[in-house]
């Protein structure tokens, strides 16, 4: 089994980064490998709907979404962690996995899902749902926890006081990890679901 975790914050330690290692620890425990990648301190700019990548597969900006590409292919599930700026997550994030999402053809489906979210205060559940939604576009089911996945801090090092938060981190991570390999079980005995050839709808024509 192996992760991916894709840190939004452009502090590479800053309170995002307690979140995750929370995580990453539990990961350890559970034989589960996971890859920690700094996105948010990255010069990654915004798709322009130029539909290149659905001819070639990747996007025509080589940065590091096209870098994310093969190791998202290759893993079992995925972390997306943001700090929460005006009720959003961090806009650099959201352009790469704008871009990754969409200029990546390979099969998502039953690779889990997981957002973690970190603020001073408000905002997290708007940021949560904004996150969740790259992975339910995607035919990938969302590992959850005891809470909504939010930990709160402002300062660098407040989110280690928030016992609360810290558990809910741990708990997505056994959580996720249980999903994972049931998951990898279920395909050998099940294979994967059927898929219909997709109905598009288009309200003006």
């Amino acid at each position: 089994m192996k992760v991916i975790i894709l840190n939004g914050s452009p502090k590479p330690e800053g309170n995002t980064s307690i979140a995750i290692k929370e995580m990453v620890k539990i990961f350890d425990e559970e034989g589960v490998s996971s890859e920690v990648i700094q996105v948010g301190n990255k010069a990654v700019r915004g798709c322009v709907s130029c539909n290149s990548c659905a001819k070639t597969g990747r996007c025509v900006f080589d940065d590091e979404v096209n870098a994310l590409a093969p190791k998202f292919e290759e893993a079992d599930g995925l972390v997306v962690a943001s700090p929460v700026y005006y009720a959003s997550a961090n806009a650099t994030l959201v352009a790469c996995l704008d871009r990754l999402f969409y200029s990546t053809h390979f099969d998502k489906t039953m690779k889990v899902g997981a957002s973690v979210v970190v603020a001073r205060r408000g905002g997290c559940s708007a940021t949560y749902d904004e996150l969740n939604k790259y992975f339910t576009i995607s035919g990938m089911p969302v590992a959850s926890s005891q809470y909504w996945n939010s930990v709160h801090g402002n300062a660098p090092g407040q989110a280690a006081e928030d016992a609360e938060g810290l558990q809910t981190m741990r708990t997505l991570a056994r959580n996720m990890s249980f999903l994972m390999k049931s998951i990898a079980l279920g395909k050998e005995k099940y294979g994967l679901p059927v898929k219909e050839e997709h109905v598009w709808t288009h309200f003006i024509r």
